[in-house]
């Protein structure tokens, strides 16, 4: 693609890295065959190359976000699904996050809207507020008939009240900054990793990160936790790039505490929504004097917690299961980190029969705050995931990422699990309790 930016524009190091992605751009279309939103909407413009059309006009010339680019950009879902299908290695992802936060400082949305976008950033990253909020929703969920007819925001109110969980877990010992040491075996190598805590994910599923510990620790792996607090990929994908910023570098310092304490072979991640953000640490602080090097160093120590168990090597299994799992690859694990076989080959391993999901590629509507801000398109997305995956009819799902968990399973009454928690029971771990009413199989009763 031909760009005329001016050498005064260039001299921006963000314009100069998105004018390079620009003029990768051919204009195949090949991206619109597997975009969810040109999919749904059949729109030019909510296509990643009519995206691109749109934000090379306004970042050329100079130009304030306007109305139109705000209404298509807003659309994406940021599934990354594009870069997968790019046969030119447009970086879509690094161009739209400009984007968004050149929006963020040049147009003014309507008083509702950033009031409620100022709300996520405020509540979402933050587990002790969240927690506060959803304590709110569950009194709420009465009036969410009346909420839903509110003029304006009804109806991404409606969603927040309907993604609240019915039951909110209660706090979880290992939810805490802290060692979690694993027990000494003789002539073992001493493996020592970080495990990102995460804020939403915290509150919600606590019993993810404590399925990674006890994995982890069995395969004789030194657990650490530090206070990091959240890693910025929520307001990041807001292009709240201060917001962000700060919550990046506050992990950043921690993990790099924690390198220079005791040395760390991996910063591992157990939501692929944040893996493909701190992977990223690198680029986003790499004009920054004081972050470049540190921000570049926690970027290549950080793996999904499936990519660092499969390169360690599952231990034979322990429980004996031939329950069927549709496997959910999230947007950010197979498009955002290019993971996407270790998942799936741990599972085979752990005894697990797994089905991929029909249209598997395309997004289900999670992609952080999307659900909320976009509810009716990100209710189409769910609802044809869901109808894809009760198509295979499976015994449950396993994903690698909060959000798609929270959306796929508030579409569906098939169990919801992370893949961290299915490895855990086969090799020793206890059975999950989203299983609990996943009948046991006739030759497996038998056996026990």
């Amino acid at each position: 693609m031909q760009t005329n930016f001016s050498p005064a524009q260039l001299a921006d190091p963000a314009m100069a890295a998105s004018e390079k992605i620009l003029r990768t751009c051919v204009h195949c279309g090949f991206c619109t065959a597997t975009c969810p939103t040109y999919l749904l909407l059949g729109d030019e413009l909510d296509s990643p190359r009519g995206r691109i059309y749109l934000i090379k006009d306004m970042l050329e010339g100079g130009k304030a976000a306007s109305a139109e680019v705000v209404r298509h950009v807003d659309r994406c879902l940021t599934c990354l699904s594009c870069m997968t299908t790019c046969p030119s290695g447009v970086h879509y992802m690094h161009l739209v996050d400009h984007a968004r936060t050149h929006i963020e400082r040049t147009f003014r949305r309507s008083a509702d809207d950033r009031l409620l976008r100022a709300l996520l950033a405020f509540v979402l990253p933050y587990p002790n507020r969240f927690r506060l909020a959803l304590f709110a929703a569950w009194l709420g969920s009465p009036f969410r008939g009346l909420v839903a007819r509110l003029p304006r925001v009804g109806n991404r109110l409606a969603a927040m009240l309907d993604l609240a969980p019915a039951r909110l877990p209660g706090r979880n010992p290992t939810d805490r900054p802290g060692t979690f040491p694993a027990p000494a075996a003789a002539n073992a190598p001493h493996r020592r990793v970080a495990l990102l805590r995460g804020c939403a994910q915290s509150v919600l599923r606590p019993d993810f990160n404590e399925a990674a510990i006890r994995l982890l620790n069995r395969h004789g792996v030194e657990v650490v936790q530090a206070a990091e607090g959240c890693c910025g990929a929520l307001t990041h994908h807001m292009g709240k790039e201060h917001s962000a910023h700060a919550h990046a570098k506050q992990a950043i310092d921690a993990w790099t505490r924690e390198i220079e304490r005791g040395g760390l072979d991996a910063i591992l991640v157990t939501a692929s929504g944040c893996g493909t953000t701190i992977k990223d640490y690198g680029f986003m602080f790499r004009d920054d004097p004081a972050y470049a090097e540190k921000a570049a160093r926690v970027s290549a120590l950080a793996k999904d917690v499936t990519e660092y168990v499969a390169a360690l090597g599952l231990m034979e299994p322990v429980v004996e299961t031939d329950l069927v799992v549709a496997y959910h690859s999230a947007c950010s694990m197979q498009h955002g980190q290019g993971i996407r076989t270790e998942p799936k080959a741990l599972l085979k391993r752990a005894g697990f029969t797994v089905k991929d999901v029909p249209e598997g590629h395309i997004c289900c509507g999670s992609a952080g705050t999307y659900n909320i801000l976009q509810p009716e398109i990100a209710g189409r997305l769910r609802a044809r995931k869901v109808a894809n995956i009760e198509r295979m009819r499976p015994d449950l799902i396993a994903t690698g990422n909060i959000g798609c968990a929270t959306q796929i399973g508030k579409g569906t009454e098939i169990p919801i699990l992370h893949t961290v928690e299915l490895l855990d029971w086969a090799t020793g771990g206890p059975r999950p309790e989203a299983l609990e009413h996943v009948a046991r199989k006739p030759a497996l009763q038998a056996a026990e």
